[in-house]
Order: C-alpha cells, then structure tokens, then sequence
C-alpha cells in the first residue's frame, strides 16, 4: 500500500541528510509504533529548534544511540504533528514541505494550517492555484 500525503499524493522523501522519519527510512511514513506521530516534513529553524528545546523536545543534540545526529537550521525532518502544532499556535512554527508531509498529519493539524506555511513547489506550477 502506498502511503499517501497531505496533498492526496504518494508521499515523497523528506530528507537523508540526515536520515530522517520515524522508521529512519527518508520519509515520514508512520504505523502503529509511532506514538508520536512523526508525520510533518519540517525545513526546521533556528527559532523552531529553540522553542522545541523550550518545551523539553532538544532537537539540536546529537544522540548517536537512536541514530540522531542533532538539528541545524535548514535540516529537513520528520517532527510530531503536536509538537510541530504547538510551534505554531506560539508563533514559531518551521515551514513545511507538504508532498512530504504525511497524511496522518491531518489527524492534529488542519491542512489549511499547513498550506500557510508551506515551502515546496509543486511539479505543476498550475497547481498553486489551488493551494
């Protein structure tokens, strides 16, 4: 079964540099063991990173034992839809690539809300249309 995104597409990678998603597979696909909901592909910020670490979430640290290499600004990563959620309700939250954002994401956040803060470009430029 092909997972799909926010847009109704097939769900696209988010980023191996660093390897990034709950399965540590490049994408934010999710199932039954991820209680957090890693479904948001976050282009995270210096700000984002801060408030994460605020709220007891230290993305920037690395931790080699759960294959984390720690955060820098413009790093691509698969975050919880809450914790993503909560960046935004404070002000701070990271752009968002949607064709790589899970679906399951609509779950917590509200598509329009994720339309706001979006950054990728689709293939079809006549799509923007529509966002």
């Amino acid at each position: 079964m092909t997972e799909r995104n926010v847009l109704g597409g097939e769900l696209e990678s988010c980023g191996t540099d660093p390897l990034t998603g709950f399965y540590r597979d490049g994408c934010c696909s999710t199932g039954p063991e991820d209680l957090g909901s890693h479904t948001i592909c976050a282009v995270v910020t210096a700000e984002f990173l801060a408030h994460q670490r605020s709220i007891g979430n230290d993305l920037g640290t690395p931790m080699p034992q759960y294959r984390f290499p720690g955060l820098v600004p413009g790093d691509r990563w698969c975050v919880t839809a809450a914790n993503w959620y909560r960046a935004h309700l404070d002000g701070v939250a990271a752009p968002v690539v949607l064709a790589a954002t899970h679906e399951r994401a609509l779950d917590i956040v509200p598509l329009e809300v994720l339309r706001r803060h979006a950054v990728d470009v689709p293939p079809d430029l006549g799509a923007l249309d529509q966002l």
